[in-house]
């Protein structure tokens, strides 16, 4: 999985930036006798984005549950700002679970630790959970967040529209995976989904091996 980047208002010294170092260029030149033969360079640093992933892990997602886990596992392999969440009916953040050297023994784990795995849908009311908790927190702000759920909201669409416009506010961009678009006779029509659309930047599907690869590449782009 390649995580997202971004660029910062710092700056480093390069062979061939895109920014003029003045400062640098006359301090080589007092070795040409006040020549400007080197010039100096900067370009902007990067450094990796915060990514947020909120894994659906109820009933309706069961076929998707662990391939799922799979892909937050990988995630948490490839960068060291990443904080990963399952919900069914309440949200259970299990980034530490996932740090663990056996992907094998952190499914395992996470498996006890969600209680509600394979339980009901309240996306709403989980991501009210997310954002009363962690708004203040740098690994929401400016974040891309993941949310990868088939939209079957069992809550009220309101909250999940509400709670929806106020992650976006806080996230760099939320993209939303639903396996259920792989479908070509797939259209958003339920309460929930129709509800989020709006504060969603990217939707894509998630169905199966492929779709997440490309997902991998949204996140990078």
């Amino acid at each position: 999985i390649r995580v997202p980047v971004e660029r910062t208002r710092r700056t480093r010294a390069t062979r061939n930036g895109d920014t003029f170092d003045l400062r640098r260029t006359l301090r080589r030149s007092l070795r040409t006798q006040g020549e400007p033969f080197d010039r100096a360079w900067r370009t902007r640093r990067t450094r990796t984005r915060p990514l947020v992933l909120i894994l659906d892990v109820s009933g309706s997602m069961a076929p998707y549950a662990r391939a799922l886990m799979q892909f937050g596992y990988a995630a948490m392999a490839a960068g060291r700002r990443v904080e990963v969440f399952c919900f069914g009916t309440r949200l259970t953040r299990v980034t530490r679970t996932l740090k663990t050297k056996d992907p094998d023994r952190a499914m395992h784990e996470i498996g006890l630790q969600v209680a509600d795995w394979e339980g009901g849908t309240r996306i709403g009311e989980s991501l009210k959970t997310l954002v009363d908790g962690w708004s203040q927190r740098a690994a929401l702000r400016g974040a891309v967040v993941v949310l990868c759920s088939d939209g079957l909201e069992r809550g009220d669409p309101e909250v999940l529209r509400q709670q929806m416009a106020r992650l976006h506010r806080l996230a760099h961009r939320i993209v939303w995976a639903n396996p259920l678009k792989g479908s070509p006779r797939y259209e958003p029509l339920a309460r929930g989904m129709a509800a989020a659309l709006p504060s969603v930047d990217v939707f894509v599907s998630g169905h199966d091996l492929e779709s997440l690869e490309e997902l991998s590449r949204v996140l990078a782009g």
